[in-house]
């Protein structure tokens, strides 16, 4: 790994700032569903970045770039762009550097708020400069939850948010704001939503799984998962076992 890979991806970081700063329509981009104007316009911006600096790019925005230096950034330019379309001070530009031992480094960028997660594999993991350590909630029934989507029945937790960027609640279970995270949608998230923060998570101290036992590291534009984290073990099987409860569907291999 390059020494100077985060330094990286804090420029692109502040690539994407200063580009929505300039951003006034916060309507549908006209693109894909689902996508913003802003997308495009983060995206563009990371890119610019990324390529002058000759690293691969797997955006959830455009189509996979090589590269030059065998590496790739995983990249979801604007995670929670409804948030940031309607208002709502929560989202942030998630980015995973992977080489060829695995993500390698990561960072979480909140665009409104202007705080940032960051690790380093092997480094631990921060925020702000102070080191993250998860809380120890052991039973679901003490724990706050973080969401995407809402179960049919709770799931046995003491309170849940539903804020909506699964990176920023990631890192929040990384740094004992939340105890854990469920995606109560099957197949929801790809790659770039979720790679950053499971680095940040993992270097913490906490704990990140797919439902179905599958890889989270993944490097194709098409697969999906869905992602339970936990501050500890217990708690994550104990998430993990009330989410099985009502799978939506098999999934194939699991």
């Amino acid at each position: 790994m390059k020494p100077d890979r985060l330094s990286l991806l804090h420029e692109v970081a502040d690539s994407v700032a200063a580009a929505l700063a300039g951003v006034t329509d916060f309507g549908p981009s006209g693109g894909r569903r689902g996508q913003y104007g802003l997308d495009v316009v983060a995206n563009q911006a990371a890119l610019a970045v990324l390529r002058r600096a000759g690293v691969g790019a797997l955006s959830e925005e455009s189509e996979f770039e090589p590269g030059l230096t065998g590496e790739v950034v995983v990249i979801d330019p604007i995670d929670g762009s409804t948030n940031a379309s309607r208002g709502v001070r929560y989202f942030a530009t998630a980015l995973c550097l992977v080489d060829a031992d695995g993500p390698a480094v990561a960072l979480v960028a909140n665009q409104a708020t202007g705080e940032r997660y960051w690790a380093q594999r092997g480094g631990g993991a921060w925020c702000d400069g102070a080191r993250l350590h998860p809380s120890h909630c052991c039973d679901v029934s003490d724990a706050i939850i973080g969401l995407n989507g809402m179960p049919p029945s709770p799931l046995g937790y003491s309170q849940f948010r539903a804020l909506g960027a699964v990176a920023l609640d990631l890192c929040h279970v990384s740094a004992g704001v939340l105890d854990g995270y469920v995606d109560c949608v099957d197949e929801a998230h790809g790659v770039w939503d979720y790679l950053a923060a499971v680095l940040v998570c993992r270097e913490a101290g906490a704990e990140v799984a797919d439902l179905h036992g599958r890889d989270l590291v993944v490097l194709d534009h098409a697969a999906r998962r869905t992602p339970i984290a936990a501050a500890t073990p217990d708690l994550l099987a104990q998430l993990t076992t009330a989410r099985r409860g009502y799978a939506e569907r098999p999934i194939e291999g699991a």
